[in-house]
């Protein structure tokens, strides 16, 4: 009889232990697919020049740091925890680790993904002007440095959790925090892009190419920030005196809680940071309430296990109320190109989570130690001073490791991309790729002076001519400023004609097309410049008129915008590669 109860105890822990690791890895991955998210919302906020550099750096702060964290940055929170602390001494390389069975990598990935996060969200901040070189190299002092130390102080035993009595439950100031402050002083010691400020101080806005990546991207990462939260709140199941318990430490009861504070906070972040928008420009900005909901989600991130419900919409509320104002504050009074407002979504954000939430505690307990009914309001004024100190001990090392490491890349020449890569764009210069080559969406059109397929399959096809001389025998140049999205329908009537090679390029200009009002995060800019294309042809075997009337026809839609097309003289042609000269040339 004791035997079989013995075999029945063992294999109900078998049971507890095999759920809780499934559980555990779920959420990792739950986590890691945030990084997605993070990809999209800073895509979507930099200009087009610059999204496969986001894209790439986004790829590689995963791939450069969860393989420095696994060789060094595990090991060094393990030493920090130990030294600083009462944690215990672990492996200080996860080669081994796991010995016989594998729990010990499922922990260590479990870790790696929350360092993950840290590291990315400085990308942000820097994006548009920083060297890849840089940035990879801060990264992977950031996986073995900089953030197991702060994770050492504050979850594996440090001084921070056990003898202070810092309280971060999901990374509230370790990984957001960090990550916020990191990216500000990066973006300061960097300095800003090319004519985001003028010599009086003033900004200049430089709204970034996709809302719709950016708003896609938050709501990955919220979907992401159910695995960061609920996932830290408890095990899956523990064993009791007689059956399996839901939740594992603390009881079913954490869960609820850290999934109802998670999901308020993201609520009212979008709800303050709109609010306070419409409050300060008169219209809900878009872009804001997506920060809104990151920032809600940050500020309650780090206490979400011990709020009250009121807790949960109160500190919600005040991290997306805040973003507009310190973003402001970060824009026009320290002038710092904060591109992707990492400082205030998760710096500032993250602090007043972490510093305000006695003032909504539950004490520790499942119903909450308010002093109003329902836990409304607990104000336990023994928690204010680990916070606070804890605070700022993460944020001294965090402003004065960054400001080392990108200090010694700029005084190497190393941080900043030079004047002209950051003009022509970080995708060419850095990874030699257009994110989007064709501004019409379609390549099937060759201009060239061949024919599409369409026109190829055609055996009755001849290029038009009027059995003279065309353009008198001269040179003609066609130069047409269109509408972006008509380039391929105008490439299409190009080859129909039988046109020969093409120059297209990017402009902005103004004629009968009336000027518009933007808005990006708050700030209204006026667009009386708008986006053209300009193309230019020269023929000299085919009418010039030809060529104009077929741009003109398929470049109409008929509203004010459309555009124009200019036939212009050209007094000699010269072939470089043949030395061909006039028509010949052409």
């Amino acid at each position: 009889m004791i035997e079989a109860t013995l075999l029945q105890v063992e294999g109900a822990e078998a049971v507890v232990n095999s759920v809780n690791y499934s559980w555990i890895l779920t959420v990792t991955f739950l986590i890691f697919f945030m990084h997605a998210g993070f990809a999209m919302l800073e895509a979507g906020q930099v200009r087009a020049k610059n999204v496969a550099n986001q894209l790439t750096k986004n790829m590689l702060t995963w791939s450069v740091g969860v393989v420095t964290f696994f060789l060094i940055g595990m090991g060094v929170s393990n030493l920090t925890g130990q030294v600083t602390g009462v944690g215990e001494m672990g492996s200080l390389s996860m080669f081994g680790a796991g010995g016989e069975s594998t729990l010990g990598w499922i922990d260590w990935l479990y870790s790696a993904v929350f360092a993950m996060t840290m590291a990315t969200i400085v990308s942000g901040a820097v994006a548009g002007r920083a060297k890849l070189r840089a940035y990879v190299g801060y990264t992977f002092l950031v996986a073995a440095i900089i953030y197991p130390v702060v994770a050492g102080l504050g979850w594996y035993g440090g001084w921070l959790g056990e003898t202070l009595g810092f309280h971060d439950f999901a990374g509230g100031m370790i990984v957001h925090g960090v990550g916020g402050i990191a990216g500000l002083v990066a973006a300061y010691v960097l300095g800003s892009r090319i004519g985001r400020f003028n010599d009086d101080g003033s900004a200049n806005v430089m709204p970034g190419h996709s809302m719709t990546f950016a708003v896609l991207g938050t709501l990955m990462l919220c979907f992401g920030w159910y695995g960061f939260n609920v996932g830290t709140a408890a095990t899956a199941l523990s064993l009791g005196d007689s059956a399996f318990l839901l939740g594992g430490d603390g009881g079913s009861w954490v869960a609820g809680r850290v999934a109802m504070a998670t999901t308020l906070g993201m609520a009212m972040g979008a709800i303050g940071a709109g609010a306070v928008a419409l409050l300060k420009t008169g219209k809900v900005d878009t872009l804001y309430v997506a920060n809104g909901m990151l920032a809600g989600l940050v500020g309650v991130t780090g206490t979400a296990d011990v709020l009250t419900p009121m807790g949960g919409i109160m500190l919600g509320l005040i991290a997306g109320a805040q973003l507009p104002i310190v973003f402001e504050f970060v824009e026009k009074r320290l002038n710092i190109d904060d591109v992707c407002a990492v400082f205030p979504v998760h710096g500032s954000a993250g602090i007043l989570g972490i510093v305000l939430y006695p003032l909504w505690s539950t004490g520790g307990t499942p119903i909450g130690a308010g002093v109003v009914p329902g836990g409304i309001l607990s104000i336990e004024a023994s928690m204010f001073a680990p916070q606070i100190i804890g605070t700022l001990v993460i944020t001294a090392w965090t402003v004065a490791a960054t400001a080392v490491v990108w200090g010694a890349f700029r005084l190497a020449g190393q941080a900043r991309v030079s004047r002209e890569h950051e003009q022509e764009g970080l995708d060419l210069s850095e990874h030699g790729t257009d994110t989007y080559p064709e501004f019409g969406g379609r390549d099937a059109v060759a201009t060239d002076g061949g024919y599409t397929e369409a026109v190829r399959s055609n055996s009755d096809h001849e290029i038009r001519t009027d059995g003279g001389q065309p353009n008198d025998g001269g040179i003609k140049m066609v130069m047409a400023f269109i509408r972006p999205d008509k380039l391929s329908d105008v490439k299409q009537g190009l080859a129909e004609v039988g046109a020969p090679s093409l120059t297209v390029t990017n402009v902005s200009g103004r004629g009968s097309q009336p000027a518009k009002k933007g808005q990006w995060r708050g700030e209204e800019y006026s667009v009386d410049l708008h986006q053209k294309v300009k193309l230019e042809c020269v023929v000299a075997d085919i009418p010039a008129e030809d060529v104009a009337e077929a741009i003109a026809e398929a470049g109409k839609t008929g509203d004010p915008g459309d555009g124009k097309v200019f036939i212009l003289p050209v007094d000699e042609a010269y072939q470089i590669r043949t030395g061909e000269v006039g028509t010949d040339a052409v």
